[in-house]
């Protein structure tokens, strides 16, 4: 009986492991889903506390989109170069730190050098949580980003409104101080257990980025990837300025957020098996469509069915993008640059949001409408020409286990 003990035992703590390092990514996770669907609420009050402009607002909203998009590209190195926990683990620092800055912000200047550093860590740490997550569930890599797609859909669509009805009396600094908990909470789990079922790592093969230049189709979709979550980015910053300017309450922006996310998180599930199909291309040209109805929609801020409305279709659009858009990535991708590619993905969603922000961020509906109007047009435009190819991209199918 004694003998068979150390095997129980270690049974018992390869399990608890096991957990850990599943739970400590998808914790980050959740605080990094919660940044993205938060801020956009919280960005009125913070307006009225430091009495800033609404250009103030588009420096607090962009630092952190300018810093995700650096992060994202020293993710892409570093998680190759060293070990990945390692990587993670500091990015998720970076992030926990940058949180409180910001929550302890009383300037301008804090507030940008707080979001600046959480972007930075943010940028690092969520290019590699697939990877963590697939490592730590070999047998089913599948089920686990199921699992993990569904929570941040769900977390994203609840925030919003569970902060606005409960949370928001007590100042906007309690949302960052929750997002900086969870990301404490998940650096904890990370650094007090071990993979014990780490294996050694292959070597580290050179690579041909030049060939990344070369893939046409490739770039047409991050022109995609530009012009659709550009437009999609600039709606979540300014809904809620619009909105506070008519005095909605803050409980009712937060609903109008949540249908958007519940939208995005329901159809991106129906859409899941038909993205590898022939209607990848009619889903694609249907994003931007979607997408410029429910900015026009949202120009009448006093019809709360009209603005419920307009999230519906804004979520249908950023449903309709997502997924399709990085499947046509990975199609597209060079052979051994799927990695690079998914990075690139993510820093022209970042630099597509930064951009129309900055330009919009002063601008009145009918200006701001119009370009809305012509970067949609440009994505349809893109859709069209990058699903054209991929006939000649099926062998760039990835290995969906890393």
């Amino acid at each position: 009986m004694t003998s068979h003990t150390p095997q129980i035992d270690k049974a018992d703590a390869v399990a608890v492991s096991r957990r850990g390092l599943i739970i400590g990514p998808i914790a980050a996770n959740v605080a990094f889903v919660m940044e993205l669907t938060l801020v956009p609420l919280l960005l009125p009050a913070i307006q009225l506390q430091l009495g800033l402009s609404i250009g103030d607002l588009a420096w607090i909203f962009n630092s952190y989109g300018i810093a995700v998009a650096i992060g994202v590209l020293l993710s892409g190195w570093c998680g190759d170069a060293f070990d990945t926990r390692k990587v993670f683990g500091y990015g998720v620092a970076l992030f926990a730190a940058g949180s409180l800055l910001v929550a302890t912000s009383n300037s301008f200047e804090m507030l940008i050098a707080g979001r600046a550093i959480q972007g930075l860590g943010a940028g690092i740490f969520s290019p590699l949580l697939p990877l963590l997550l697939t490592r730590a569930s070999p047998l089913k890599p599948g089920r686990m980003l199921i699992v993990w797609g569904s929570i941040a859909g769900y977390v994203s669509a609840f925030a919003p409104l569970f902060y606005g009805s409960f949370f928001s009396k007590f100042g906007w600094n309690i949302g960052f101080i929750f997002i900086a908990l969870l990301a404490i909470v998940a650096l904890i789990l990370l650094n007090g257990l071990r993979d014990t079922n780490e294996r050694a790592e292959t070597p580290v093969l050179p690579k041909d980025y030049s060939q990344l230049f070369r893939a046409r189709h490739l770039w047409v979709t991050f022109i995609y990837v530009f012009c659709t979550y550009g437009s999609i980015t600039y709606y979540l910053f300014r809904l809620p300025v619009w909105l506070s300017d008519n005095e909605v309450r803050t409980a009712s922006v937060g609903f109008a957020l949540t249908v958007m996310w519940l939208t995005f998180s329901a159809l991106s599930t129906l859409l899941r098996n038909m993205v590898d199909g022939p209607q990848i291309r009619t889903i694609m040209f249907a994003s931007p469509l979607l997408i410029v109805v429910g900015f026009f929609l949202s120009y009448d801020n006093e019809n709360l069915f009209l603005i419920v409305l307009s999230c519906v279709l804004v979520g249908a659009g950023l449903a309709c993008s997502n997924a399709p858009s990085t499947q046509l990535i990975l199609r597209f991708a060079p052979k051994g640059l799927s990695a690079a590619s998914t990075s690139l993905d993510i820093t022209f969603a970042r630099l597509g949001g930064i951009a129309m922000v900055a330009l919009l961020a002063e601008a009145g509906f009918p200006y701001a409408s119009s370009a809305t109007a012509v970067s949609c047009f440009a994505a349809a435009a893109c859709a069209l020409i990058a699903s054209k190819g991929l006939g000649l991209s099926a062998s760039h199918v990835p290995n969906p286990a890393p």
